[in-house]
């Protein structure tokens, strides 16, 4: 059984393929968190905590004296406030008389197959062949009558644990949040941990950052109303001597999409406390008498097999759990060309078609109208929210366009920017009060546009129809959904003073209900998303969009340290990268070798290529083809760190049965008559013969040959050269 139940000891064991996560109803009722690793028996590992006199630090008035119970040194499921424990807490609520207290305590729980679901937020789903029961576990304050109902559901074959929590007023009078976790982790032993982050910035998202954690608040956060370029709602607690192959990590990822924290915190006596959720800067909520409050899911793994492994468990869940499109697993993606660095916003349909014949011998399926088609849009300052064509650059409509298109035999794409508006527009001229601007100030301007208060119903519903409505028009195979601004001046004309704290969660929900509207109306239409590249790449985004523009940076070199970020956590086939003109010191071949660890696509004019250079994207087309199943559904390894390796970078997939993998090595400095340098596979059959091509060599060898002694890479070639190399088990 996924989840067990000791009544006598009141321990809850949760248990994935791998892995024990334990807790218990101990002292006074507070749920203590016990155990969180490699599988062990149902037995009660309460022994692990010791509890000893610690001086200044506060006991329950209920302890009778007891000195050696504090919760300032206990490891909970859930923290109190204002109950002597001094740590980064998991809530924060003003309760209905004033006063800032919390104590919760155990009350009930309830067993039930299948994953939970919240009102208004993503979760994942169970496929038919998943094992997954949920345990609710509520705590109470006695006082106040405001109850916490932690939720787990554990994905057993997935080795996945998702977590949230709901809060529920039961007092007579409103409760205001400050702050609500979704989860609180707490590690008896922290001292030998690191932090793994992904922080960036625009055109650099996901870069990787290792720190130790120390005696201070570790804070990961967006503060921008989007997950953001500047950070990603996820984290990993590893060992120090943790590698790619080796070692401890816990993985926690967060869905949601709006402003978010994690904290992480090694305490007085060493222990480690982790919390993740909705940023509590500008948040308040208020909950009325008998309604509830959600918290977004967190999906934490655990592995004692290295970083590699972790981000195995994430992908394949992340594949098969997140998003019911039938672009999955299901529909081969095709290989699109996105006009926006061809032409930019100087195009009309006789352009488009001249690109979309041009891209044609390139191996190209789908041409993307990227933005300038609707509205009078001829720049970034005018238009937005206007979602009707420009006839005077469509001239002969929509509709037409996309029958021209498609009897090329290619697919035809649109761009959309739903949330943002412009001044200069129809729709700003009619509803000035749909925008987001603080009452006596002037609304900050980012690339000349304000943002919708989408958190409003009306601004939702006129969304959902207008936008509905162009993809109903026409035969519209894909759709690029961008944001390209950060969320500020928090305000919504809607809601009354004492609320305006809720209206970056609110903005989050209403975006959801639009993606729900839009989205999940049109099941054959390919749904991809964008932020201004990876500003909004995030787990709750993967639930609508089967893809994400992985950044706004396209060139290539960059996109070696991009990929490798973001492999930790989201896989191959959710990662848009494409072919540009940007580097044109790096070959093509290397472009789109590199893109290949991606959606593959090009971002380019086809029309002012040479014919030998379509030639080549032909050829590199193909490829994609030849290895889609392999890329898009293996298991991925990180071979050499672009963070440390300065020669080369490499990467390899391997196919669920180990029967064949591709190893992709790109050479980024190799010094004049230096070391032969080699590359290591993994995730080879030790004893298996394979059959290896590449590098215009062909070779047998072990697959422990492979992983142990390597492959060579040749050194008298051009800077920037890419190889691809092809395993086949014999």
């Amino acid at each position: 059984m996924a989840i067990v139940y000791n009544e006598s000891k009141k321990t809850f064991s949760l248990h994935t393929a791998r892995t024990t996560y334990q807790f218990k109803i101990g002292n006074l009722n507070y749920v203590k968190h016990l155990y969180y690793g490699a599988t062990i028996h149902d037995e009660d590992l309460v022994y692990l905590i010791r509890q000893y006199d610690r001086g200044f630090s506060g006991n329950p008035y209920d302890s009778l004296q007891e000195r050696s119970f504090s919760l300032d040194a206990q490891p909970q499921e859930f923290t109190t406030q204002q109950q002597g424990d001094f740590r980064i807490n998991s809530i924060e609520v003003q309760n209905a008389d004033g006063s800032f207290s919390f104590n919760g305590r155990y009350l009930s729980h309830r067993f039930y197959p299948g994953p939970f679901t919240l009102n208004g937020l993503p979760t994942a789903f169970a496929q038919d062949d998943d094992t997954v029961d949920t345990v609710e576990l509520t705590i109470e304050d006695a006082v106040t009558k405001v109850q916490v109902t932690l939720l787990y559901s554990v994905f057993e074959e997935k080795d996945i644990i998702m977590r949230a929590a709901r809060v529920h007023n039961g007092g007579e009078g409103p409760i205001s949040l400050k702050r609500i976790m979704s989860f609180n982790m707490d590690y008896l032993n922290g001292r030998d941990l690191d932090l793994i982050s992904l922080p960036g910035r625009y055109g650099q998202e996901r870069q990787v950052e290792r720190q130790p954690l120390t005696h201070h608040v570790h804070k990961i956060r967006s503060g921008r109303g989007i997950s953001s370029h500047q950070q990603n709602p996820f984290i990993a607690l590893v060992e120090k001597t943790t590698t790619e192959d080796y070692g401890a990590c816990y993985g926690f990822a967060l869905m949601y999409s709006g402003s978010f924290l994690a904290e992480a915190e090694l305490d007085q006596y060493d222990q480690a406390r982790l919390v993740m959720g909705i940023n509590d800067r500008l948040f308040s909520y208020e909950v009325g008498p008998g309604e509830d409050f959600d918290t977004p899911a967190v999906l934490m793994t655990y592995t004692h097999k290295g970083l590699a492994r972790m981000s195995h468990t994430y992908h394949n869940f992340f594949r098969s759990n997140l998003n019911r499109s039938r672009f999955v697993k299901d529909i081969r993606r095709p290989i699109l060309l996105n006009t926006w660095e061809a032409a930019f916003f100087d195009f009309d349909d006789e352009k488009l078609i001249e690109i979309a014949r041009a891209a044609k011998d390139m191996g190209v399926e789908m041409i993307v109208m990227d933005d300038g088609w609707f509205g009078k849009r001829n720049d970034d300052n005018s238009s937005l929210g206007d979602w009707y064509v420009n006839e005077e650059k469509i001239k002969c409509g929509l509709t037409q366009l996309v029958r021209q298109i498609n009897d090329l035999g290619m697919k035809f794409g649109i761009w959309f920017e739903p949330e943002m508006v412009s001044e200069d527009s129809d729709l700003f001229r009619a509803h000035p009060d749909w925008i987001m601007e603080i009452p006596g100030r002037h609304a900050v301007r980012s690339r000349n546009q304000l943002v919708l208060d989408v958190g409003r119903k009306e601004v939702q519903d006129y969304l959902i129809k207008s936008i509905n409505r162009i993809l109903d028009s026409a035969n519209i195979y894909y759709v690029k959904w961008d944001i390209n601004r950060a969320i500020t001046d928090l305000w919504s004309n809607a809601l009354p003073a004492e609320k305006q704290g809720e209206v970056s969660h609110r903005y989050v929900l209403g975006l959801y209900r639009v993606m729900d509207g839009i989205i999940k109306t049109h099941p054959d239409i390919m749904f991809e998303g964008c932020a201004g590249g990876g500003g909004r790449f995030d787990p709750a985004m993967l639930t609508w969009f089967v893809q994400y523009w992985s950044s706004d940076n396209t060139k290539p070199l960059d996109n070696l340290k991009l990929h490798y970020g973001s492999s930790f956590l989201y896989p191959v086939s959710t990662m848009g990268a494409h072919v540009s003109v940007a580097s044109p010191m790096v070959p093509l071949e290397t472009k789109a070798a590199i893109a290949m660890c991606g959606t593959f696509g090009y971002e380019l004019d086809a029309t002012r290529l040479k014919k030998k250079e379509r030639t080549i994207c032909k050829k590199m087309s193909a490829l994609y083809h030849k290895y889609y199943d392999l890329n898009f559904f293996g298991d991925y390894y990180r071979l050499a760190n672009p963070f440390e390796q300065v020669n080369l970078v490499a990467w390899e997939t391997v196919s669920k049965d180990k029967s064949e993998a591709l190893v992709t090595v790109v050479t980024v400095q190799l010094t004049v008559n230096g070391p032969q340098e080699y590359i290591k596979c993994k995730g080879l059959e030790p004893n298996r013969y394979y059959r290896l091509e590449g590098d215009g060599n062909v070779l047998t060898a072990t697959g422990m040959a492979l992983m142990h002694a390597g492959i060579p890479i040749p050194r008298e070639i051009p800077e920037f050269t890419a190889f691809i190399y092809h395993l086949k088990a014999l």
